[in-house]
């Protein structure tokens, strides 16, 4: 059996050895953290300031923002650092914070996304019974399942990888700590924990993965039922950004966690990890307000100043209108 270590710190992987590249790769880190933060800081003060946004489509949409940011700003501003600084050093309990945080705030918006598409089939095949279905009340109830599922995840899973005793070093193959390198240092039956650990995520996964694909069978098909063409083109038009949201985040994620071994490699992780951490935050805001005009508008009010209530937003309260 491998000799247990005692591990106070983690070290991260390297993007490069030379500075210049490590210099480059902490611009690009921060041109896209920034891009992250723009959408996303428009789209929360958009949604905030502006009355008519305070539906509950907009709701979620505020709540996606917010996991966004978090999930972002817990992985890319200390890949940042370790490019500026030339530091690939993390402490066990920042992995630890950073790993729960993650895993919390990912799961939470795959949750968030499940009850944006619950949202979407009533919108579309029960729109007479939208205000009961989704009033302030039941909406308030999804959005904090959402968090509370997130955090359960994050907590079950940190405590389950952590309490693992750890005998291959601490050098972590990603730039960031997550659940599949970590187990990768453990001294444990590496087969039972690499099956066990995410058994009640793949359930979960499992069950919101149906939930929106039987939402969106039925969506299809009352679209497909509406007589004129502009009409179903306004229903569909509707949930694409939704869908092209769930397809980016499901894609990625499922082929980086269930990809055939004989295709794994070190730098296929660091892609792979990249796209399901990184661009999802920064490309959502794009896609939600590229196709619609309510957002669009309200986002280019903030941009341009316009709002005369730039200062004080009124207190979020679901309407129906």
């Amino acid at each position: 059996m491998p000799n247990v270590s005692s591990v106070s710190e983690f070290l991260l992987l390297a993007f490069a050895d030379t500075r210049e590249l490590q210099l480059l790769h902490f611009v690009l880190f921060l041109g896209i953290y920034l891009a992250a933060l723009l959408g996303n800081g428009l789209i929360l003060t958009a949604v905030a300031c502006d009355h008519r946004l305070h539906t509950p489509m907009y709701l979620f949409l505020f709540n996606l923002a917010v996991l966004d940011l978090g999930s972002i700003s817990t992985t890319v501003p200390k890949a940042m650092a370790n490019s500026l600084w030339d530091n690939r050093v993390i402490s066990y309990e920042a992995c630890a914070a950073q790993l729960f945080l993650f895993d919390f705030l990912v799961l939470a918006e795959y949750c968030l996304l499940t009850i944006m598409a619950y949202d979407r089939y009533v919108a579309i095949c029960k729109p007479l019974h939208y205000g009961s279905l989704l009033g302030s009340r039941a909406c308030g109830q999804m959005a904090a399942a959402a968090w509370g599922s997130g955090f359960l995840h994050g907590v079950l899973h940190t405590a389950n990888t952590f309490s693992l005793p750890l005998c291959h070093g601490n050098a972590v193959e990603q730039f960031f700590c997550e659940i599949p390198q970590i187990l990768k240092l453990s001294c444990s039956d590496a087969y039972l924990r690499e099956v066990g650990a995410p058994v009640f995520s793949i359930f979960l996964a499992f069950g919101c993965f149906v939930f929106i694909v039987l939402s969106y069978v039925q969506i299809f098909r009352a679209v497909l039922r509406i007589p004129s063409q502009q009409g179903r083109h306004k229903a569909f038009s509707t949930c694409l950004p939704h869908l092209a949201v769930v397809s980016l985040f499901m894609s990625t994620i499922i082929f980086a966690h269930l990809k055939p071994p004989s295709i794994s490699s070190p730098s296929l992780d660091v892609v792979l990890a990249f796209l399901y951490s990184v661009v999802p935050p920064v490309v959502n805001p794009f896609i939600y307000s590229m196709r619609n005009k309510e957002i669009k508008v309200a986002m280019w009010k903030v941009m341009t100043g316009c709002f005369s209530s730039a200062i004080y937003c009124p207190p979020f309260s679901v309407n129906h209108s």
